[in-house]
């Protein structure tokens, strides 16, 4: 048999590819992560009982830096994140990174017991100073970007049953309601972004997955809800090394399976029956939301049980995050990342009546509706966002038409569309609250921020 001779030389270039090259082969990638805590200061009258970890609040950032550009991944335990917010910290992070703008996903965890007692405000009210999120936001950010070191990132999904979709005809009245249904559309998908150090540690995780934080809706207490009870969870079974940042999926339609206990939480407040049995949440609710009835303190019992469910939720969720995160195998050391952004238009209504629901609107038409979407791909991964709540639906379609199948939607993020819910075409025909009070007409958005989406995809890959 013939024998094929190696020369030296090229024996010494195969050498030098593996070893005489540090960076070939230990990969360009850096990252860093960093929370801030921004609990505002405790209600009197309702203090943190200091059992349960999502009683506080935080702001999270991830930062990467491939040696070409930076990124940033940051997440807030709050309701909404308003343009003017959007705005603002955009800029700021993108000065301080050195990075375009599109190379940022700001994002909230949408937890609607976020901030005071109230559980329902907004980042940014018109003409009022500038909220301390934006300097949190910079902070973590700064923070994150200060402990870059050499990482490696993989993605892998799993998922989780704690969802339903929430647009369900009620049995009595016939009418449609909120309330679980269990043959509606709905994502169980749990997606993860790991960044490993060189010791095979977490440095961060970005988990997104698609369900409401509405727990503690109007339950007098301020809380992250599931949201950040995952992440927390996630953090500390890894001795609070790591970052976990939550960010919210197409979750427009769907809330949590097991509601008896936040229902029971506002029966408490509002002097209605507590019950060991699942009751219908909108009439339990409604008076309090519409201010029908003045909500009074929150019976102690009732507060413990909603905070193990949340706690249990967080739990639950968390460990299917870590075991998708054990079972990653490919790792990446030297991925390339961009980013584009873009804005959308529909045709815009204005409602002329009034009604939560279960009886068709009336309307005339409004002014049109701008949607911003982006796109932020990191080697194999491609993290789309929405700056609306959009439903379930679109971020279905969306995943099975992109070209690269580790695709991720993250809503609610960089700024706040003046649309309402974004529901999908088909969903337009149901009379829920989220549809009658969306400020789009139907048949444009779906399509528009899908192929949209598409779009950026395709040009973060040239």
């Amino acid at each position: 048999m013939r024998k094929t001779l190696i020369s030296p030389s090229i024996l010494l270039l195969v050498f030098s590819l593996f070893v005489a090259h540090p960076a070939i082969a230990q990969g360009t990638l850096r990252v860093g992560a960093a929370r801030v805590d921004i609990t505002p200061p405790s209600d009197p009258a309702n203090p943190p009982t200091g059992k349960y970890a999502h009683e506080k609040l935080y702001v999270r950032a991830i930062v990467l830096d491939t040696g070409a550009t930076r990124a940033a991944l940051i997440g807030a335990d709050q309701v909404m994140l308003s343009e003017a917010i959007w705005q603002a910290a955009s800029k700021q992070i993108a000065t301080e990174l050195k990075c375009p703008i599109e190379n940022i996903i700001m994002s909230v965890t949408h937890t609607h017991s976020g901030w005071g007692p109230g559980g329902f405000h907004e980042l940014a009210e018109p003409n009022a100073p500038p909220p301390p999120i934006i300097g949190q936001m910079v902070d973590a950010v700064r923070q994150a970007n200060a402990k870059l070191q050499p990482a490696r990132l993989g993605f892998g999904t799993g998922n989780s049953y704690l969802n339903v979709n929430r647009d369900a005809i009620d049995p009595e009245t016939h009418l449609w309601t909120q309330a679980p249904n269990l043959d509606g559309p709905s994502d169980k998908t749990v997606a993860v972004v790991e960044f490993l150090a060189s010791n095979g540690e977490p440095i961060a995780v970005y988990m997104d997955y698609g369900m409401h934080p509405i727990n503690g809706f109007l339950a007098g207490f301020t809380s992250a809800d599931f949201a950040g009870a995952a992440s927390r969870y996630v953090e500390q079974a890894f001795d609070d090394k790591a970052v976990a940042v939550f960010a919210q999926g197409a979750s427009g339609d769907q809330n949590p399976l097991y509601l008896r206990a936040a229902t029971n939480a506002l029966a408490s407040r509002s002097g209605a029956p507590i019950t060991g049995y699942v009751m219908t949440r909108e009439p339990i609710e409604a008076p309090i939301r519409d201010g029908k009835v003045k909500p009074g303190p929150l019976d102690p019992q009732v507060r413990d049980q909603l905070e193990r469910l949340m706690d249990s939720e967080g739990v639950l969720l968390g460990e299917e995050v870590i075991r998708v995160m054990t079972n990653i195998m490919r790792l990446d050391a030297s991925p390339s990342v961009a980013g584009e952004q873009k804005t959308v238009e529909c045709p815009g209504r204005k409602r002329t009546d009034t009604g939560r629901e279960g009886k068709p609107g009336s309307y005339v038409d409004g002014d049109p509706v701008e949607i911003r979407i982006g796109a932020l791909r990191i080697g194999n991964i491609a993290l789309t966002s929405v700056d609306a709540e959009i439903y379930t639906a679109i971020g279905l379609r969306l995943k099975r038409e992109s070209p690269m199948a580790n695709t991720v939607l993250v809503t609610l993020a960089n700024g706040r569309a003046d649309s309402g819910y974004i529901p999908n075409d088909t969903a337009f025909g149901a009379l829920t609250f989220q549809v009658l009070g969306s400020r789009l007409k139907p048949g444009c958005a779906e399509t528009a921020i899908v192929n949209g989406l598409l779009d950026l995809i395709a040009m973060t890959q040239k």
